[in-house]
């Protein structure tokens, strides 16, 4: 099987949904004459032409508001956010329009619209430019989050996200446009909501998700050096959750440590632990452990962001820890 960037993926899943339908138009800041703040969208100017790759001013409340408009029209919008951290700008247009049209106009009005852009640190971009919204976004019933980890992933979410009749806030990482994986040359479509193990193991379960995959699956790695078999599943989508495969990995290990960027109050590990206690409590050996960022704005200098995001030295121990090790 063929290997191709993260972003490459990103790319041939707009243009095939752009082929397909004539609805399906994209909207952002450089999306079209400069081909892409991270060159996700090279080339399909050429493609599609200016009526369907529109350039934006800086005024995301404006094109958010733009897309849902043309979203409840009938048309499916994909917007672009140069970074999820100016989607505050339109945060009124994505919660008190995209998610809540169906329900206010009692399924009068649809939303089909895809937010779409980078999310969290991507080293040293200050902290203005590092955060994580995806438990924000996750919190607003009408919306449906994904966050996948890896080009496979990345394409078919990407078109599923695209057909689906819902908004859906579709987030990635600047630090993974270049990464390679392995994508089929034919049509996929993977499934919203269906979580993945990408790792079996029988001793301890480490839930994550986006690119905190690679340091759950690095950590992984480490610990079976030292014979403990992590399972490591990939959340893929944030909402909905799927809590039954991680419930069923729980009830087989007995033990779990989820991994995630966001600060941790009112993270989304807050939730998952919740819930696994909740539903597989007397499973559980050991309490339910979170691996999130400090609890604090991510600073400008390297030598603290490395002490402030998780990583596999804080996952390893987390590990370690509800192992009795």
């Amino acid at each position: 099987m063929r290997e191709i960037q993260f972003r490459e993926a990103l790319r041939e899943a707009l243009s095939e949904e752009m082929r397909r339908d004539k609805n399906v138009f994209v909207m952002g800041e450089e999306v079209a004459e400069y081909n892409g703040a991270y060159k996700v969208t090279q080339g399909m100017l050429d493609e599609f032409g200016p009526e369907r790759m529109y350039d934006t001013p800086i005024a995301e409340l404006g094109f958010a508001g733009l897309g849902v408009g043309a979203a409840m029209n009938g048309l499916r919008p994909v917007i672009e956010f140069m970074t999820f951290n100016f989607s505050l700008v339109a945060i009124d247009q994505i919660i008190n329009s995209a998610a809540k049209i169906y329900s206010m106009s009692a399924g009068q009005y649809s939303c089909p619209i895809v937010f779409r852009g980078p999310t969290g640190s991507a080293g040293q971009l200050g902290a203005q430019h590092s955060s994580n919204f995806e438990n924000w976004f996750a919190n607003t019933p009408g919306l449906k989050v994904v966050v996948p980890s890896n080009p496979y992933d990345a394409k078919g979410l990407l078109k599923a996200s695209i057909r689906d009749n819902d908004p859906v806030i579709f987030m990635e990482s600047e630090v993974m446009y270049g990464d390679k994986g392995e994508v089929p040359e034919g049509e996929y479509l993977l499934p919203i909501g269906v979580a993945e193990v990408k790792r079996k193991g029988k001793d301890v379960t480490i839930v994550s998700f986006g690119k905190m995959m690679k340091v759950a699956l690095e950590a992984a790695e480490e610990l079976a050096k030292d014979n403990i078999e992590a399972e490591v599943i990939d959340l893929r989508t944030v909402r909905p959750i799927d809590y039954a495969t991680i419930i069923e990995s729980v009830k087989k290990t007995n033990r779990c440590v989820i991994v995630e960027e966001a600060n941790p109050i009112a993270s989304l590990a807050t939730d998952l632990a919740f819930n696994i206690q909740k539903s597989a409590f007397d499973y559980l050996d050991a309490p339910v452990l979170r691996v999130n960022s400090m609890d604090i704005p991510l600073s400008y200098a390297a030598q603290y962001i490395e002490a402030t995001l998780p990583n596999v030295k804080r996952t390893i121990e987390a590990v370690k820890k509800v192992c009795y090790k």
